[in-house]
């Protein structure tokens, strides 16, 4: 489809509106899809750090314990 001018462009043969909506509704879908998928990977690497600190600290209590033995 070509444009005549860059109003016509904007105005989309007159379906400016449903055009425009349909872009703006998938950008901040797609936005927040990005958002909550960093923070979810955030939250799960956090959680993995906090198993392995307490896996460690288990290790150090258990090796503390048998050299007491």
């Amino acid at each position: 489809m070509q444009f005549d001018s860059i109003g016509d462009f904007f105005n989309m043969g007159g379906y400016a509106f449903y055009v425009w909506l349909a872009y703006g509704v998938t950008f901040v879908s797609l936005a927040i899809l990005v958002f909550q998928s960093a923070k979810q990977k955030n939250k799960v690497l956090q959680q993995i750090a906090q198993k392995l600190a307490r896996e460690e600290r288990l290790k150090q209590h258990r090796s503390d314990n048998e050299s007491k033995t």
